[in-house]
Order: structure tokens, then sequence, then C-alpha cells
């Protein structure tokens, strides 16, 4: 269905309000998604008649992921399974016994989500429930034989996050300022940290794939 006219003129009148703007800079508050900006910013071109998703539109769109999704591709002469699971805490149950053989995980965490708390339970914060999540994976007997792909994502958010909502608000700890190379490697250090097998590999990457 095509937004009304009406519909994305009213949005786009509503994001240019000054209110609503110190508003969102508010957002962690209240368990805004992160691509929110992104679509407001666009409603013109969304709203328009003739209009058609691109890559960044569908890239951007988000989609619970419930239960465990597989998805099989080849590359040259092997075969991969990939299964996509919830992190969730009332998806985690579902899963977390099934992969004992598996050869990878792939662990991705949205660090600009640093300052931000869960939606199942808004006394928890996100980042803390990630390094809980991560340190219970990586430590268990399923997995003691399985590698650690981890992806510390959405770069781009953090470090525009960081010179208005300090780290230190949420990591005590941490002594690196707004610097974004230093709250890069606290937190890349705080994960990997958490391994405590000497053979396990945990291989890390910091991505920008919103």
């Amino acid at each position: 269905d095509v937004l009304p006219p009406e519909v994305g003129s009213a949005i786009e009148a509503l994001w240019k309000d000054r209110g609503v703007q110190e508003c969102f800079k508010r957002s962690r508050e209240y368990q805004l998604n992160d691509s929110a900006r992104y679509y407001f910013d666009n409603i013109a071109r969304i709203a328009a008649p003739d209009y058609m998703p691109n890559d960044q539109d569908v890239l951007r769109s988000r989609v619970k992921t419930t239960g465990i999704t597989e998805t099989t591709f080849i590359i040259g002469d092997l075969t991969y399974r990939m299964f996509d699971v919830g992190g969730q805490r009332s998806e985690r149950k579902k899963w977390i016994h099934c992969f004992e053989n598996v050869t990878t995980i792939l662990f991705l965490v949205a660090i600009s989500e640093y300052d931000q708390l869960l939606f199942e339970d808004e006394t928890v914060n996100r980042m803390q429930e990630a390094l809980t999540l991560f340190d219970s994976i990586c430590n268990s007997r399923w997995f003691i034989k399985t590698s650690i792909i981890l992806f510390l994502n959405k770069i781009d958010r953090f470090k525009e996050k960081l010179p208005v909502s300090p780290m230190k608000n949420y990591f005590p700890d941490y002594e690196g300022g707004d610097d974004y190379a230093a709250a890069c490697d606290y937190i890349l250090n705080r994960f990997v940290s958490l391994n405590q097998h000497e053979t396990k590999q945990i291989y890390t990457h910091f991505t920008c794939a919103t």
C-alpha cells in the first residue's frame, strides 16, 4: 500500500518540530528503533506515489527474529548451513542446546546500545545483557570446540552517541572519555576477556551494518 500524501506531509511537519527533535535526543529512554531518524529524514521520498524501496530502506528495516531460521548456501565445493536465532531472553531456551556440533558462532552486538535498556526488562542495560549472554555461550559446555566470530556492530551510531551520552555513566570503570578508539577497545576487551578457554578462538570485527 502507498502511504497517503497527507500522512507523509504530517509526519514530515512533525519531524521538523523543535519539541519532537528535543524528544528524539532522548530516544534511548523509550525504546525507539535506531533507524527511525533515517526513515523520518526520507519521509518525503517514502511517501511519494511512485516510491520503490532502495537497498538502504530494506537493510534498515527490522523484523524481530523468533525461533530458529535456517539458510543454506553453497560456495565452491562447500555447503554452509546458517541458523539465525532470536537473542531476546524468551528465545534463548529454544536454541542454545541445539548447536553442540556447529563449527562457528557469529555473535552480533549493537555497541551503540551501551546506554539503552532491555525491551523485556527496563532495569537491565543492553550491553551488560549482551556481555552476560556472550559469557554463557562462550563458556558453555555445548560450544567448547566452537570458534566465535564477534561482530561489534553499529559503530557509526556509537561514534555519534559518545559525546552526548558518556559511557562512564553506564560503565563506571571506563576512563576513556568520548574517545572513539578508547571506547571501542574497552568494549572489545570486556567481551574477549570473558573467554575462559585458552584454545578457543575469538575473531573480532567492528562493523557498520545497520
